[in-house]
């Protein structure tokens, strides 16, 4: 795969003790320096259109602002420092370059994947919030659509907490299909599977909160019954996947059970989807706050499209997994 990705994101300083700190970044990067096929790019930051298309300009004005006199704590869990300004202009150019990259043609081996921090998918048009300043999925979505390069963009949530932010930017689109799998009650206690957007957006929003526990079969089961055959029907021609891994058995901050062979299948069905559909797919990072599981996370979204078969195993999904994916099905008329 080819990896997007800046050292300007590691200037974001959130603190010793905070989940998400630059380590994450250089945790994946020693992961991925023991595979093969491996190629780095820097791209250009978000620009404040960029941005705004997005995000109210009043907002972006106070976040400026707050960074340029040193930043603090913009709410409990979501810390600025001085250098927060430029790593989130830069995590969403990186995510721009993913989307952009795909749909010039790049895909297979090198296949594009941003791997900029802060994350994106919390941040709300008018808000930061859970460690997200900027809606990195969101800033590439809609410059895409802007500049012409797409009509329909389709983002995959499999982070393991709702991206309430992405939802919230396009719940009455029809232009934009988010799709999300998630812990059932998990911060920030959104993304029920009764909504599935309004207006022009009636039908383009799939929220599956599945229960604490859920583990490889529940969401291959859910993304072969719900949520790819939503997204095949929306018909795309870019799907962005939001990449979280802390949806890990081995994850400090949730209780999920996926293992790091689920991911190269969660990879593989996402894979075969676009395939299907002559997509192009970019892969933008969200959370994942054990080191050494999401750089194993991350090596295994990039081994699969190196070559590498996922091992399927013969577990069955949990009755209430089949029950939320029966329930889902009939939300969004499948």
């Amino acid at each position: 795969m080819r990896f997007g990705y800046s050292e300007r994101c590691l200037a974001h300083d959130t603190g010793d003790r905070h989940p998400e700190n630059p380590d994450r970044l250089r945790a994946i990067r020693r992961g991925l320096a023991k595979r093969h096929g491996v190629e780095y790019t820097e791209a250009d930051p978000a620009s404040r259109a960029a941005v705004t298309a997005v995000h109210d300009e009043g907002y972006v004005d106070e976040l400026e602002s707050f960074c340029a006199d040193g930043g603090g704590n913009w709410d409990p869990d979501t810390v600025a420092g001085e250098e927060t300004w430029d790593a989130a202009l830069m995590s969403a150019g990186l995510a721009q370059w993913a989307a952009e990259t795909a749909l010039a043609g790049e895909n297979g081996r090198r296949t594009p994947f941003s791997i900029g921090r802060p994350p994106g998918h919390h941040a709300v048009p008018d808000d930061a919030m859970g460690f997200c300043f900027f809606n990195n999925a969101a800033v590439a979505a809609q410059s895409v659509i802007d500049d012409g390069l797409a009509d329909s963009v389709a983002i995959f949530d499999w982070d393991v907490h709702h991206g309430n932010g992405t939802q919230d930017v396009f719940y009455d689109r029809g232009d934009v299909f988010y799709a999300s799998i998630h812990e059932e009650g998990l911060y920030p206690d959104t993304g029920d599977l009764l909504e599935t957007g309004q207006g022009s957006g009636e039908g383009t929003t799939a929220n599956l909160p599945l229960a604490a526990g859920a583990g490889d079969a529940d969401y291959r089961y859910a993304v072969e019954e719900a949520i790819a055959p939503a997204i095949e029907r929306f018909d795309p021609d870019l799907l962005v996947v939001s990449a979280g891994f802390d949806a890990h058995r081995h994850d400090p901050i949730s209780r999920m059970r996926v293992s790091s062979e689920g991911y190269a299948l969660l990879t593989d069905r996402m894979r075969a989807l676009v395939d299907r559909l002559d997509a192009a797919a970019a892969y933008v990072l969200e959370g994942g706050y054990g080191l050494d599981t999401l750089a194993e996370g991350v090596s295994m979204v990039h081994e699969t499209y190196d070559g590498r078969s996922p091992v399927v195993d013969d577990a069955e999904p949990d009755e209430r997994t089949e029950q939320l994916v029966a329930e889902l099905r009939t939300a969004l008329d499948l």
